[in-house]
């Protein structure tokens, strides 16, 4: 005797999405409600040239060629490669803002025209130090008919890695 096998056909499960549907629809306006838009700026910045680029003759070259060299106890102020105009040491861990600012100053009361600087970096220079220079010498703040104004001194930023100890300076 054989026994017969009943196949009983099973429905498929339906899937109940209405609970997940309810939470979609709380959470995604809370996550819009509740999320941070930041507002981002963007500074565009020239890269040095390549290395293997030909340099242009010393008489092509502009009067200034303004360098900062920011190393982890110091910043160093070149007007041209090599020739160092000036040097600010860390002052309590911080650089001196405002000292930097002052000789930023003189140079473009001597250059007005120019708005190239070269910002050349040490390795172990923390990335709030670095922005901090940048803002310093992009502008400065100043009075103006009793307002305060920022007006400008070398906008065109090109970063670089800062030399080493033998050829910093002359």
């Amino acid at each position: 005797m054989r026994k017969r096998i009943r196949h009983h056909h099973k429905q498929p499960a339906e899937l109940d999405i209405t609970t997940f549907m309810n939470l979609m629809v709380i959470l995604v306006p809370f996550l819009l409600i509740t999320a941070v838009f930041n507002q981002v700026n963007i500074l565009e910045m020239n890269l040095p040239p390549a290395k293997n680029e030909a340099t242009p003759p010393p008489e092509s070259l502009p009067p200034l060629q303004l360098e900062l060299i920011l190393l982890k106890d110091e910043v160093v102020i070149n007007k041209k490669p090599g020739i160092k105009l000036n040097t600010f040491a860390l002052v309590e861990g911080k650089y001196d803002l405002k000292g930097i600012s002052e000789q930023l100053k003189k140079l473009k009361a001597d250059f007005p025209n120019e708005t190239a600087v070269t910002l050349l970096l040490d390795p172990d220079v923390p990335y709030d130090n670095l922005i901090q220079i940048m803002d310093t010498v992009r502008l400065f703040e100043t009075l103006q008919n009793g307002v305060k104004i920022q007006a400008e001194l070398f906008p065109d930023i090109a970063l670089g890695d800062a030399p080493t100890n033998d050829t910093r300076t002359r």
